[in-house]
């Protein structure tokens, strides 16, 4: 039985699929926002080699550049709230940023006192984008953040499921988006990190009917104090599908005053 569990997840990820977010490119880890602070992440992201003709409403993804704002409080010790604003300049057609869409995010961890194999949080995503940047007016996305440390070596994945809620895609069901990030911390600064993400597109049952998208990421987290971090990576695809070349940057400052 075993055996046949692994041989569905490889042809899960064998078959065709959809492509992946292109404005929050980061795999969750465990830890949430300290209770009282704020975090406010701003992700800039180019794609040097997108799709260059329209899907439908959705226009080429090409030499666009997507900036996001993601504001977060932490509710509790155990519990977050975010809220996000989704920015796009499309080349030729937009001289500045436009507004292309907003999300809410709420999360909770489960207490590292549980003594859990792994550490465990849970994120749940409701968006609504313009319909230029996502066929689907809401969609909705189920995030499991897994995490585990090795010394100086951290592991996090995210097996995340994601479904339209208004547009053409409510017909096709969930679809799967795995995630995983392994980052090396090289001193208290610095981390080294790989990073994967990966879309097997909508399940009719068994099988996916898209194709596939498999893109990685080398980068590097810079850590300039305890409240101020930057991430940077380039993605490259192994499928021609989506978007072939990405580069990413998020920068993330924590204030406020915690009692």
């Amino acid at each position: 039985m075993r055996s046949f569990r692994w041989f569905k997840v490889w042809v899960l990820l064998a078959l065709p699929a959809a492509a992946q977010d292109a404005f929050e490119i980061q795999v969750y880890e465990y830890e949430t926002v300290p209770k009282k602070l704020w975090n406010l992440e701003t992700h800039l992201n180019y794609i040097g080699k997108g799709t260059k003709s329209f899907d439908g409403t959705v226009a080429p993804t090409h030499n666009q550049i997507h900036m996001t704002y993601e504001l977060t409080r932490g509710i509790t010790d155990h519990f977050e709230l975010a809220g996000y604003l989704v920015l796009a300049r499309r080349p030729g057609v937009t001289s500045v940023m436009e507004y292309a869409g907003w999300r809410i995010r709420p999360r909770v961890r489960l207490p590292e006192s549980w003594k859990l194999p792994v550490k465990v949080s849970i994120s749940g995503e409701v968006g609504f984008p313009r319909k230029t940047y996502e066929e689907n007016a809401a969609a909705m996305e189920i995030r499991p953040i897994l995490e585990r440390q090795f010394g100086r070596l951290q592991l996090d994945f995210n097996p995340t499921f994601v479904r339209a809620l208004r547009g053409p895609g409510t017909k096709e069901g969930w679809e799967f988006e795995p995630a995983f990030r392994a980052g090396w911390e090289v001193n208290k600064r610095w981390d080294a990190s790989a990073e994967y993400y990966g879309s097997t597109g909508p399940v009719t049952g068994f099988f996916p009917v898209r194709e596939q998208a498999h893109i990685f990421y080398p980068g590097f987290d810079f850590k300039a104090s305890e409240r101020v971090a930057w991430n940077l990576g380039i993605g490259v695809a192994a499928t021609p599908a989506g978007n072939r070349l990405t580069f990413k940057t998020r920068l993330g400052v924590l204030f406020g005053r915690a009692k």
